[in-house]
């Protein structure tokens, strides 16, 4: 008899699985959607910041988490928070020229964003790009492009590395990524922010509380912990310009 109540609860519990199974997908086809469309607003949002003065200038180098794709808002993203955390240590305003693109790779920062920084002459430079050459990763040229956009930079900016993907063929190959990214930094004697680190130390919490419902974008409580990753490389710098 115990078999049969088994056997009963093994079928409800899967049942239970597959329902839950279900109502995700459709929670991050809605959340992708509602996403997407917030492309456009923050990329008006930035561009029209990037036109407004500030005794110090920062330049953001970057794809859609940079742009604060899954925020509450725009200036929730990690480049709003370090912007916010400049403004703050220093008094002083500050004008952001985040340069990012939702969907950029390493090969578009370097055709498109690389060479509007070049023009601002920027006191600070965060570079955090890569996630979106993970799902099609080929080790070689993603070393080829990461060397080649970091020869581009100032020899103050401050380069992230990729953040976790917590579990996963993806997580893997994340792995691979930062190690090249980490030697081709540590040879140019760029600072190098643990953002890989940083995320992978949320655990399960993270994964609970710390991403927008289509389940890749950071929200607002995630992109803080981005934000903090990053805290001390530039008071660092902020300390060197003092100087």
């Amino acid at each position: 008899m115990w078999i049969v109540g088994v056997v009963v609860v093994a079928i409800a519990l899967a049942a239970g699985i597959a329902v839950w199974w279900r109502w995700l997908g459709m929670r991050r086809l809605h959340w992708s959607e509602r996403l997407v469309a917030s492309i456009p607003v923050n990329s008006r949002y930035w561009r029209e910041r990037k036109d407004e003065p500030g005794e110090l200038t920062y330049v953001a180098i970057g794809d859609s988490a940079a742009q604060g794709i899954g925020a509450s808002r725009p200036q929730h993203s990690y480049v709003g928070f370090i912007a916010e955390h400049l403004a703050a240590a220093t008094g002083r305003t500050v004008r952001v020229a985040n340069l990012s693109i939702s969907g950029g790779t390493v090969r578009m920062a370097i055709d498109f964003e690389l060479g509007q920084a070049r023009h601002l002459d920027p006191h600070i430079v965060t570079m955090c790009i890569g996630a979106n050459d993970i799902a099609s990763f080929d080790e070689e040229r993603f070393g080829r492009d990461i060397r080649q956009l970091l020869d581009g930079l100032p020899a103050h900016a401050i380069v992230a590395d990729l953040p976790s993907f917590h579990f996963g063929q993806n997580e893997l190959r994340v792995r691979v990524a930062n190690r090249i990214l980490r030697e081709a930094a540590a040879a140019r004697n760029l600072t190098l922010v643990p953002l890989y680190s940083a995320t992978k130390h949320q655990g399960v919490w993270g994964i609970i509380t710390q991403f927008a419902g289509d389940l890749f974008h950071p929200n607002d409580r995630g992109y803080r912990v981005w934000a903090a990753a990053f805290t001390s490389a530039v008071d660092a710098r902020l300390a060197s310009l003092a100087r």
